[in-house]
C-alpha cells in the first residue's frame, strides 16, 4: 500500500492529529496511520500497538519497508499496555466498536497522563464513548461523520476540559447522536439516523410481539425514548 494515501476514514482521523506530536495508535493493524502521519511530517514519532500476532507482523513489515523503524516503535500488548504514562501526547483508536474503545480507555486510564488529545473512530456505539468521556473529564471538542464503501463512520476528538460543555442544549440527543453532528446535520448524518430510526422501530415491534417481562419493559422504554429523541432532531 502507498502510505502517502490512506482510506478516506483514516485520512480524516490523521487530520485531527496535532502537528509535531508524539502519537500512540492503538490497534494499529498494518501501522498505515502512523506511517502516513510520519511521512507527512505531522508527528515526531509514534508507538503502534497491536494485540494480535498477525497484525503485529504486518505492522512491523510496513514500518520496516517504509524505512521508519527509528521513528515508529511497534509493540505487542493489549490496549494502552503498550505505552508508559507521559510517553505520548495523542492517542488514536480507530475501527472498533464504541464499547471496546471505552473499555480500552478505562482499563488503561493510568496511561493517559500527559495525553492532550484522544481521536476515536468507533464503527458503532459512539454514545458509549461520549458517556465515558464525560465521566472521565474529557471534553468532546469536535466530531465528524463520513461514509466510505457504504459504511458510515464517526470520529470523536476529545481534550481535557469541561466535559459537559458540548451538552448544554438537548443533553440526551447530544449523547446519542453527537452534539456537533446534530448542529451540522450533514447528508450522511441524516442518512445514518433515518436508518437507525427504522432499525429501532423494527426492534420495538419485535419486543412488543415478545410479551411483557421486566427486562423487556426497560428495553422498550429506552427504545421509545431514543425514537422520540431521534424523530425530534430529524424533524427540526
Amino acid at each position: 500500500m502507498n502510505i502517502d494515501k490512506l482510506s478516506h476514514r483514516l485520512e480524516a482521523v490523521a487530520g485531527y492529529i496535532p502537528p509535531n506530536s508524539i502519537l500512540a495508535d492503538i490497534g494499529s493493524d498494518h501501522a498505515y496511520l502512523p506511517c502516513y502521519a510520519m511521512n507527512k511530517g505531522i508527528i515526531q514519532r509514534a508507538v503502534a500497538g497491536e494485540v494480535s500476532e498477525g497484525p503485529l507482523r504486518s505492522a512491523l513489515k510496513q514500518v520496516q519497508s517504509a524505512g521508519l523503524k527509528e521513528y515508529i516503535d511497534v509493540r505487542k500488548g493489549d490496549g494502552l499496555e503498550v505505552i508508559k504514562p507521559g510517553e505520548v501526547e495523542c492517542i488514536t483508536i480507530a475501527g472498533m466498536g464504541g464499547t471496546l474503545i471505552s473499555s480500552i480507555l478505562e482499563r488503561g486510564s493510568s496511561k493517559l497522563q500527559g495525553v492532550k488529545r484522544l481521536i476515536l473512530q468507533p464503527n458503532i456505539g459512539a454514545a458509549n464513548i461520549r458517556n465515558w468521556l464525560v465521566e472521565n473529564s474529557w471534553e468532546l471538542v469536535t466530531e465528524e461523520i463520513l461514509e466510505e464503501d457504504q459504511k458510515i463512520y464517526e470520529i470523536l476528538v476529545a481534550e481535557r476540559g469541561e466535559p459537559m460543555k458540548p451538552y448544554q442544549v438537548e443533553k440526551e440527543a447530544g449523547f446519542l447522536m453527537g452534539p456537533f453532528l446534530m448542529k451540522e446535520k450533514s447528508d450522511v448524518f441524516l442518512k445514518k439516523w433515518a436508518m437507525e430510526l427504522e432499525h429501532m422501530k423494527r426492534i420495538l415491534l419485535q419486543l412488543d410481539q415478545a410479551g411483557e417481562t421486566e427486562s423487556l419493559k426497560g428495553k422498550k422504554e429506552e427504545l421509545q425514548s431514543h425514537i422520540l429523541v431521534v424523530e425530534g432532531v430529524l424533524q427540526k
